[in-house]
């Protein structure tokens, strides 16, 4: 047991399970509102998804507004550009539906609305300084586990960079998890955001914050993805799968919150920040890698997961269990088509000082992986990806 000090915090209230969704109106009147704001991407849009809600919501007896121009993995530009098109609407809770990028950008307009500043005056660590409006959030993928975190990640189109803007605020007040809602996730979201929850969850267990609490999110998170991922991938219309999927990125979320993630997110920031490399694909591209860096140092932990995602281990030493996750992750990411070469994005051995130099800036996770990374070690481990 850790000597540590340990905490945790999450949403007010998760409610989940086939059709949960439909039973909105009923918690959207329990806020005492009269008019919400959805807030979604386009492609999301397009499904039809964010007009049932609405609907549902409108036949409770509360009026329903629509922003649906979130961008994949938004520049801060578009939070407060977003906010000066509704901020006089007198909307009074927010819905997030959607990805990662759509409850961020909900997190954030909703504590725009109540902060009298810029979104860049939040960037760090509880920058927000009063509660942001009631927030409701739904997720149609199962990866981020944004629905459980006080984080939402931003890009800095000046710096080429993604950073998270980390506030107790950004908590909302109530999750649904509707496994049916995942059902038409194509096979490469599957795959990208299925392996950005299961990496949530190997690195906060093996982070240097790593507790009790954190652990238990982890290891049950890893088991449900571990065993599932393949099955959503290939049979999308799996309900069960993508039920255990789905709750193996809330737990994902619920880990990474207690414990924090480590340097294959800190590596994949600047992927995406000056390449677009969509964040789950760059974890992903990052994981075998780096996980091959921290090796030595973390031995004893790949050897429980090995338990968690069923594989074999009687009998077995320490550092073969250890050899046997890691052969698991190399196959993972080849059975589920993840590229493995950072020159598919237009990334060339000249860009590798830059990679290293920003993901070196990316203190905040660096500090929670196992084994110290110099900047010449962070290039090495992008050199692994040309």
């Amino acid at each position: 047991m850790t000597a540590k000090i340990y905490s945790f915090y999450t949403a007010g209230r998760i409610i989940g399970g086939p059709g949960s969704v439909k039973e909105i109106g009923q918690h959207i009147s329990a806020f005492g509102a009269s008019k919400a704001l959805v807030v979604t991407d386009p492609g999301v849009a397009k499904t039809g998804l964010p007009d049932k809600v609405r609907q549902l919501m409108e036949e409770s007896g509360v009026k329903t507004g629509l922003l649906s121009d979130v961008i994949a993995e938004p520049p801060i530009g578009q939070v407060d550009e977003l906010y000066e098109r509704v901020k006089d609407e007198g909307y009074q809770v927010l819905v997030g539906i959607g990805g990662g990028s759509s409850l961020d950008m909900t997190k954030l307009l909703a504590a725009r609305m109540t902060n009298d500043c810029s979104v860049s005056e939040f960037l760090g660590i509880e920058k927000v300084k009063k509660p942001a409006l009631p927030m409701v959030l739904i997720p149609t993928t199962a990866g981020t586990g944004s629905e459980v975190t006080p984080n939402a990640i931003v890009t800095l189109p000046d710096q080429e960079l993604k950073v998270g803007i980390v506030s107790k605020h950004f908590l909302p007040d109530l999750v649904i998890l509707d496994p049916e809602l995942t059902l038409g996730l194509p096979p490469k979201l599957t795959a990208a955001t299925g392996m950005d929850a299961f990496i949530h969850s190997l690195e906060s267990f093996i982070s240097t914050k790593a507790n009790p609490l954190s652990d238990a999110f982890a290891l049950r998170s890893m088991r449900l993805i571990g065993r599932n991922i393949r099955k959503a991938f290939t049979h999308g219309d799996d309900l069960e799968a993508r039920h255990a999927m789905l709750m193996g990125s809330t737990l994902g979320g619920m880990a990474l919150t207690a414990a924090g993630t480590a340097a294959v997110h800190a590596l994949a920031y600047p992927l995406g920040g000056k390449f677009g490399v969509p964040h789950g694909v760059a974890n992903a591209m990052l994981l075998v890698p780096v996980m091959e860096y921290n090796f030595d140092a973390v031995k004893p932990s790949l050897a429980e997961v090995a338990d968690a995602m069923g594989i074999d281990t009687e009998g077995r030493t320490i550092d073969s269990r250890a050899k046997a996750v890691m052969e698991e992750l190399r196959a993972l990411v080849k059975d589920l088509e993840i590229p493995t070469n950072m020159g598919a994005f237009g990334v060339t051995e000249g860009d590798l000082d830059f990679l290293a130099q920003s993901a070196s800036k990316v203190t905040r996770l660096l500090g929670n992986n196992p084994k110290e990374m110099s900047v010449e070690d962070i290039r090495e481990v992008y050199s692994k990806l040309l």
